[in-house]
C-alpha cells in the first residue's frame, strides 16, 4: 500500500466512529430501558454486530495511524460490540455476563481517563459508557431488571453524546459548553 494514499482524514474517521458508537450505544440502551414497547436489548444484536463491532472496528483501525488514541477506543469498542452481537444468543451464566460486562467496563474506563484532551462530548459518552457498563454488570450479577434499566439510560445518553458531537462536528453545531470565563471569580459585596 502506497503511504501517501490516505484512507480518509483523522476528521472523518473520527465522526464516522462516533456515530457508530452513538447508534450502538442508543439502541444497545433503549434496548435496556424497555421504553419503547416490545423493543430489548437482544433488538439491538445487529446493530452491535454490524454497526458498534465491524464499523467501529474499522474505524478504529483507520484511525490508528493519525490518532492513537482514537484508534485504541474504536478498535477496542469495536471488539466489544462485536463479541457481545454474536454472543448474544449463546446461553452462558448471569455471572459470565456480568464478568464480560465489567472487563469491558475496565476499557471504558481507561478510555473516560484518557480522553481527558478530547472534547466534552467524547468525555461524556466514555464516562456515560463505563457507568451503564458496571450497572449492567452489577444487575447481571444479581438479576436485578431495575438496574439493568438505570444502566440502559446512561448507554442511551452516552449514544446521544456521541451521536450529538459527531453530527455537531459535520454541522458546524456549538461542541463547546457554556461556562464562566477563568479567572473571573465571584467577589462578595463588602
Amino acid at each position: 500500500m502506497d503511504n501517501d494514499v490516505s484512507a480518509g482524514s483523522a476528521s472523518t474517521v473520527s465522526t464516522l466512529g462516533q456515530l457508530a458508537l452513538g447508534v450502538t450505544l442508543l439502541a444497545f440502551g433503549l434496548g435496556h430501558t424497555q421504553v419503547i414497547d416490545g423493543v430489548t436489548a437482544a433488538d439491538a444484536v445487529s446493530i452491535a454486530t454490524y454497526v458498534g463491532g465491524v464499523a467501529l472496528f474499522v474505524a478504529g483501525l483507520l484511525a490508528l495511524r493519525a490518532d492513537g488514541f482514537t484508534g485504541t477506543a474504536f478498535a477496542g469498542l469495536g471488539a466489544f460490540w462485536f463479541t457481545w452481537g454474536v454472543g448474544a444468543d449463546d446461553a452462558v451464566s448471569a455471572n459470565a455476563a456480568g464478568l464480560f460486562l465489567l472487563l469491558f467496563a475496565l476499557l471504558a474506563l481507561s478510555l473516560t481517563l484518557g480522553s481527558a484532551g478530547a472534547g466534552a462530548f467524547a468525555r461524556g459518552t466514555y464516562g456515560a459508557l463505563f457507568v451503564a457498563l458496571v450497572l449492567l454488570a452489577v444487575a447481571a450479577f444479581g438479576d436485578t431488571e431495575g438496574l439493568a434499566k438505570v444502566g440502559g439510560w446512561f448507554a442511551a445518553a452516552g449514544g446521544l453524546l456521541a451521536w450529538y458531537g459527531a453530527t455537531a462536528s459535520m454541522a458546524g453545531l456549538p461542541t463547546a459548553l457554556p461556562g464562566r470565563a477563568a479567572g473571573r471569580g465571584v467577589t462578595a459585596a463588602g
